[in-house]
């Protein structure tokens, strides 16, 4: 118990430390360079509050849940030594975390509700959950492929840097085409999916897969499943907006 009480301490400490260089440049810009008093400043206190404990409950809960669970199902379908239920489970994987990222969500609906301001979709709340729908299925396919490309990477032993270099060489041939009302989107729909959920299990995924396979260097090959599933929804979107 008092063990726990430990971790939980440095856990919090740790919230702390990570949110006090945020909190200082707030607190420099707001009292000397725009001069003006914090408004509503006992909520804002509370907010800080409630976010250092999330925070640190949250990093805490990843070292306790997400990764040790990730890395035990890699191991697990690394020794039942079955290649497509391997696949699947990592497709399944990549596409179930993306659907259930908050940040996708907030920015899916965002982006509907801007396009039926700009008059691209209708401006009804069907049309707009049909946009935001089919954004974030687009997205979530794109990250379910990426993980399995990157699950077969492992496997094969394959470069990453051909996949990222020949990947980007795609999205900029495309950007030239997909109409320009989708690119920032695409662009920004790489960056939110991989985000609270998504990137300790992906993560978790790769290091275990590349620990249990011989020949295979955790750190070299372990890593890299997030590169890949933040380049592929820019080019699945921009394909969404040229198709759709």
């Amino acid at each position: 118990m008092r063990q726990r009480l430990t971790n939980l301490f440095f856990a919090i400490f740790g919230g702390i430390r990570d949110l006090l260089p945020i909190i200082f440049v707030i607190a420099f810009f707001q009292f000397f360079i725009l001069q003006q008093p914090i408004p509503n400043m006992g909520q804002i206190l509370l907010g800080t509050v409630l976010v250092t404990i999330g925070l640190s409950l949250f990093i805490r809960g990843l070292e306790m849940g997400l990764f040790p669970i990730g890395e035990s199902m890699a191991y697990a379908f690394a020794r039942k030594g079955n290649v497509w239920w391997l696949l699947a489970f990592a497709f399944a994987l990549g596409f179930g975390t993306t659907v259930a990222e908050p940040a996708l969500k907030a920015v899916a609906d965002e982006a509907a509700k801007v396009a039926a301001e700009g008059q691209i979709i209708a401006n009804t709340l069907s049309a707009r959950d049909n946009y935001a729908n089919g954004l974030r299925l687009t997205v979530a396919l794109s990250v379910g492929l990426a993980i399995v490309v990157g699950v077969l990477r492992i496997l094969k032993g394959w470069p990453i840097q051909i996949l990222i270099i020949g990947g980007y060489l795609g999205v900029v041939v495309m950007t030239a085409f997909a109409p320009k009302e989708i690119i920032g989107i695409a662009y920004d729909s790489g960056g939110v999916t991989t985000s609270t959920i998504t990137v300790p299990l992906v993560t978790a995924l790769g290091v275990g897969l590349a620990s249990s396979i011989s020949g295979r260097n955790p750190m070299v090959d372990g890593f890299g499943l997030i590169a890949l599933a933040s380049l592929t929804p820019i080019i699945f979107v921009m394909g969404y907006g040229m198709l759709f």
